[in-house]
């Protein structure tokens, strides 16, 4: 039989504040077939174990988790190339651009914080994201190496970065940096 272990620290069936959500289409469990798990778990795992050849008819069917979509969007604008300048450059306001990539991990816990600052900074600041597999060219414009990174602009120049995953404060202290320049 294909199984698998997921891991959970007790305490997260209670404290699941915004639930992932990963489904498991599997035939084995049909009624599991999606498991909220707690956000302090930023892994998942998920192991296949051994297949028995002689019930090979039933193990066309593998399992990998699918992390449901709707969590990873964020509010901020996608932003592509013909709209850069107009958007980024030319704006009266400073403008926060997140770069990222559907398939960077990290990148969605980034896109949490962003949701939040959008709101915290609503009328201050602008936010903006700019996906890097589809609009390479303003992220080698930037130099952007690794996603995901948060470039701050105002008058149309680029006055700071934040690179990697960082707790919110971090975001927040260049915003305010920003703002006061």
């Amino acid at each position: 039989m294909a199984s698998f272990t997921l891991r959970l620290t007790p305490s997260s069936a209670s404290s699941i504040n915004k639930p992932i959500l990963a489904s498991f289409s599997s035939h084995l469990n049909p009624q599991r077939a999606s498991f909220p798990f707690s956000n302090n778990h930023n892994s998942l795992n998920l192991q296949t174990l051994h297949h028995h050849h002689h019930h090979h008819h039933h193990h066309h069917h593998h399992l990998f988790p699918a992390i449901r979509p709707f969590l990873q969007q964020t509010r901020a604008t996608p932003v592509t190339k013909d709209l850069w300048e107009n958007l980024i450059l030319n704006s009266e306001t400073p403008v926060l651009v997140e770069f990222y990539a559907n398939w960077c991990g990290p990148c969605k816990m980034v896109h949490r914080v962003m949701d939040e600052i959008e709101i915290e900074y609503a009328g201050k600041l602008k936010c903006f994201k700019v996906n890097t597999d589809t609009d390479m060219e303003i992220a080698d414009d930037y130099e952007i190496k690794a996603v995901p990174v948060v470039l701050l602009f105002k008058n149309g120049e680029k006055c700071d970065s934040v690179i990697g995953t960082m707790p919110k404060e971090f975001y927040v202290a260049a915003i305010e940096r920003v703002l006061k320049s």
